[in-house]
């Protein structure tokens, strides 16, 4: 079997799956970058000689690898900004996946715009009865393409893939049984949908209450340096601000805390970050808004989540866990193995594999009841407006 993931450039969220296809598919994988790596995320320690993998060819460099995204048994069509390709490959009849994060993210008031409607029938809707799946990276995705009524009764779970790390499950229990200071970390840009104040806020209310705590906030943005002078006045004992850091020095820190905590609403995608924390045996905190959290997140079972862009709401359930990291421990190795058993890379690429088998044989894939690949459920955005009625502006 040939199979071809289409993206715009390799990255680290994106290696540890690609690796596992090639260890699985060998010369039958290729991995094609549209375009170059931007600038912003190579400040951001994002790694650009990932475009020198074996595996990968530079469209950009290279057009001739236009015609392997055609001749492949199986093509996996990622964010590429290159739909011309896309469409080519769709038209073929042959077996095709698409993966994608939210399509109205920023409002589905947008769903009801003529020309935007005519450019996802063109992109989505007209191959609704066609073999074509979604890999829905996030929660909310498959609610997006339910009001375009694409691809019905067949969109899969999917997400990001960082690399996974082995833990020692004593050592977990050992940082837990040891929780002074507590140590909570915060990781991502500063910016303003990531909400990185409130972790200030946090500082502040902990610092009331008398707490024994200190904050790593690990990041760049645009909202860095007013943070840190906001921190200056009385919480330079508390906030350490890690600038921006490569992958692994980021889960070196995550390594030594008790509490993970994700802030952002409802324009993160999925927050890859979520994926990381758990590994790391934090007690995962996460807001709902997020695209990962439905998926990777299950309330005092693996970890605690908040649903309303509220940071008063956050503040109460980091509490929980704060005052008693102890009785949460469990928590942090249910993390840890949610995603040493199930949200990891090799098992996504076994899954893709033996899905991609099935239907080059004609079949009709079987589907896992959890994890990727498995049903994407409908779940209604939880910072949406309310719903339009399309069918006045839809007909099939």
């Amino acid at each position: 079997m040939t199979f071809t993931f289409v993206s715009n450039y390799m990255n680290h969220h994106q290696q540890p799956f690609c690796d596992a296809m090639h260890e699985a598919l060998g010369d039958g994988f290729t991995f094609v970058a549209t375009m170059p790596m931007e600038k912003e995320r190579r400040d951001m320690g994002w790694d650009e000689s990932l475009s020198d993998l074996p595996y990968v060819r530079r469209l950009y460099e290279d057009p001739s690898a236009e015609q392997l995204i055609h001749d492949s048994d199986v093509v996996l069509l990622g964010w590429s900004e290159r739909e011309d390709i896309a469409q080519k490959r769709l038209n073929s009849g042959k077996v095709t996946l698409r993966v994608s994060e939210r399509i109205y993210r920023t409002g589905r008031h947008k769903a009801i715009s003529p020309r935007g409607l005519i450019a996802k029938y063109m992109e989505h809707v007209r191959y609704r009865k066609k073999p074509v799946y979604l890999l829905c990276a996030g929660a909310y995705v498959a609610s997006d393409f339910q009001l375009i009524r694409a691809y019905p009764g067949k969109m899969l779970k999917w997400g990001y893939f960082p690399p996974f790390e082995e833990m020692d499950e004593d050592a977990i229990d050992a940082r837990m049984d040891a929780p002074h200071p507590v140590r909570i970390v915060w990781a991502g840009r500063f910016i303003p949908l990531k909400h990185p104040e409130y972790m200030i806020r946090l500082a502040r209310t902990l610092k009331d209450e008398g707490a024994d705590f200190e904050i790593h906030m690990i990041g760049d943005g645009e909202m860095l340096e007013g943070l840190k002078r906001e921190a200056e006045s009385d919480l330079s004992k508390y906030v350490k601000f890690h600038g921006s850091l490569r992958p692994g020095e980021v889960r070196k820190i995550m390594n030594e805390c008790h509490i993970h905590v994700m802030t952002s609403n409802q324009l993160e995608g999925w927050g890859a970050v979520i994926n990381e924390g758990m590994n790391a045996g934090c007690i995962e905190i996460a807001s709902n808004l997020c695209g990962a959290t439905p998926f990777l997140v299950s309330d005092n079972e693996n970890g605690l989540t908040y649903d309303h862009e509220i940071c008063e709401e956050m503040e109460q359930v980091v509490l929980r866990a704060f005052r008693n990291p102890r009785g949460y421990a469990h928590l942090a190795k249910h993390a840890y193995a949610t995603i040493r058993d199930e949200w990891n890379a090799n098992v996504a690429a076994k899954r893709l594999i033996e899905m991609a088998e099935a239907l080059l044989a004609g079949e009709t894939p079987e589907f896992p009841e959890s994890g990727p690949l498995s049903p994407a459920p409908v779940i209604q955005p939880l910072a949406e407006p309310a719903v339009y009625n399309f069918s006045a502006h839809y007909r099939f």
